[in-house]
């Protein structure tokens, strides 16, 4: 709490050095929804949850929480009207509730392009804390376009109505996302081809995955070896690797007709280390993302999946 208070002061002397450094006839513009126009729309699956809220004149703000990740919070704007650099952000008490303290947040890095300012969870917290308590998270940065300031304000007004059914919804998200798992691997021991404990909490995750998620078509399962031993036991070694993880992908759950296995011995190492090329890398492949070197036929040694 001490070190809010001293970000405090030191954010509230930033906005009165920013006000009175404002050019003659010049003020701060606030952009934020009044009481008849302030909504918040939930959009809900094991993937992604968002909140997303629209702000008139600027943009919107969004919270999202995506299955295998942190929440966060951004704005966003066609327009960019903020200047990049650093800008403040502050959970303040709405017109209506006059003599009630802003809460700092601190200093935010704006950036340009269409989303730019972006919080990390603990911060996106904080908003959230503030929004169910009846209060209005600001984000103030100098203009693009002269030395006003602008102001963001998201409302709180609906905000509790939509948030227990947010939080309903990120308790029952995916525990990873497309993107940590569409391609990735499991390592061996020297002649192994057991799966460890890990190893299988990974390919838990894949199960749980591609059981959601019906735009995959394919899961390549590629068995691979260093280049210890002769080719003929290699490519046995390969086949057996690749074999104990699409098993366990089908007792799982997947079925046997999603999965394609292929041994390749110690063809297509990855460095110069044989640890890493003692390896069964799996693939996802969704409808649409089909270059012929995927195919069941084929094989890219160029592929990070190699």
């Amino acid at each position: 709490m001490a070190r809010f208070s001293k970000d405090f002061r030191g954010w509230g002397a930033a906005i009165a050095l920013a006000c009175s450094a404002l050019a003659p006839g010049l003020q701060a513009a606030t952009y934020g929804a009044g009481i008849e126009n302030s909504q918040w729309y939930l959009s809900q699956s094991v993937f992604e949850c968002t909140l997303v809220h629209e702000v008139p004149g600027y943009g919107r703000a969004v919270f999202k929480h995506r299955a295998g990740e942190n929440l966060s919070f951004f704005l966003e704007s066609e327009l960019s009207l903020m200047r990049p650099g650093d800008g403040m952000v502050v959970v303040e008490a709405p017109e209506w509730r006059p003599g009630v303290k802003p809460r700092p947040v601190g200093r935010v890095s704006v950036s340009e392009g269409r989303r730019q300012v972006e919080l990390d969870a603990q911060r996106s917290m904080v908003l959230i804390k503030g929004l169910m308590d009846g209060m209005s998270p600001t984000v103030s940065r100098e203009s693009w376009f002269d030395r006003s300031l602008v102001r963001v304000r998201v409302s709180n007004i609906n905000f509790s109505r939509q948030f227990p059914a947010y939080r309903s919804c990120t308790a029952g998200l995916l525990p990873v996302n497309y993107d940590q798992i569409k391609r990735s691997r499991v390592p061996f021991r020297t002649g192994g081809s057991s799966l460890s404990d890990n190893d299988r909490r990974l390919l838990d995750n894949i199960v749980a995955y591609v059981l959601a998620d019906s735009t995959v078509e394919r899961v390549f399962v590629d068995g691979h070896t260093d280049s210890a031993g002769s080719r003929i036991n290699n490519r046995a070694l390969s086949e057996e690797r690749a074999n104990s993880v699409a098993d366990y992908l089908i007792d799982k759950g997947l079925p046997q007709d999603l999965i394609i296995v292929r041994a390749h011995a110690d063809q297509y190492p990855v460095s110069g280390r044989p640890a890493d090329n003692r390896r069964t890398t799996i693939r996802l492949q969704r409808e649409g993302e089909r270059p012929d070197l995927q195919q069941a036929q084929g094989y890219n040694p160029a592929s990070p999946n190699s």
